[in-house]
C-alpha cells in the first residue's frame, strides 16, 4: 500500500477523533495547552494501537480466508465509512456542559469509541501488502495531530466543522475500500 493511500486511510480514521476533539475544544472555557495535548495524545494512542490489535487478530484467520480476502476489507471499510456518514447526517443535540477540567474515564472512553473504527481498519491491513509499523505510527501521528488542531479550532470558531470531516472520513474510507476491491479483482 503507497504512503498516500495510508495517509488517507489515517486521516479518515481520525475524523471521528477529530470531531470529538472539536467539541471538547467547543466546551474548555479557555484554551489549555496541556488539555489539549493530554486529548490528542489519548486520541493518537488509541488510533495507533488498535489497527495494530486488528491486525494480529486478523492476520491469525488471514490464512483461511485469502480468497476472499479483498471482500472483507472492501465490506469493514464500506461499514465503517457508512457509520461515519450515518453519524455525520443524524441530529446530535449537544447538552454537554462547558469546563476545564479533563475527566480521565470518558477521555478514555471516548478514546475507545473513536478507535473501533481503527480496530477494524487494522483486520484489513491482515489482507493487504502493508508495513503494519508503519501503518500505526502514520495513523497515530495524523490523529495526534486531528485531535491537536480539532481542540484548537473547537474553542476557537465552534462546531461547524465536525459534521464535513465525518464526512469526508466516511467518503475517503468508502472510496479505498472500494480501490482495494476493484485491485483486487483486477478491475484497476
Amino acid at each position: 500500500m503507497s504512503f498516500w493511500a495510508l495517509l488517507l486511510i489515517a486521516v479518515g480514521v481520525s475524523a471521528d477523533a477529530f470531531a470529538v476533539a472539536l467539541t471538547k475544544g467547543l466546551h474548555m472555557r479557555r484554551f489549555n495547552l496541556r488539555n489539549a495535548l493530554v486529548i490528542a495524545g489519548t486520541f493518537g494512542v488509541f488510533q495507533a494501537v488498535m489497527p495494530l490489535v486488528g491486525w494480529f487478530l486478523g492476520s491469525q484467520f488471514a490464512r483461511y480466508i485469502t480468497e476472499f480476502d479483498h471482500w472483507i476489507a472492501f465490506g469493514l471499510l464500506l461499514l465503517i465509512g457508512g457509520k461515519m456518514l450515518w453519524e455525520a447526517f443524524s441530529s446530535h443535540e449537544d447538552k454537554e456542559r462547558d469546563y476545564d477540567r479533563l475527566q480521565v474515564r470518558e477521555l478514555l472512553i471516548l478514546a475507545v469509541a473513536t478507535s473501533i473504527d481503527a480496530l477494524a481498519v487494522g483486520i484489513t491491513f491482515a489482507f493487504i501488502p502493508v508495513s503494519i509499523t508503519g501503518a500505526i505510527a502514520v495513523i497515530g501521528v495524523t490523529t495526534f495531530a486531528f485531535a491537536l488542531l480539532g481542540v484548537f479550532v473547537g474553542r476557537r470558531v465552534g462546531a461547524r466543522f465536525g459534521k464535513p470531516a465525518e464526512i469526508v472520513g466516511g467518503v475517503v474510507l468508502i472510496l479505498i475500500g472500494t480501490r482495494i476491491l476493484l485491485e483486487h479483482l483486477g478491475i484497476a
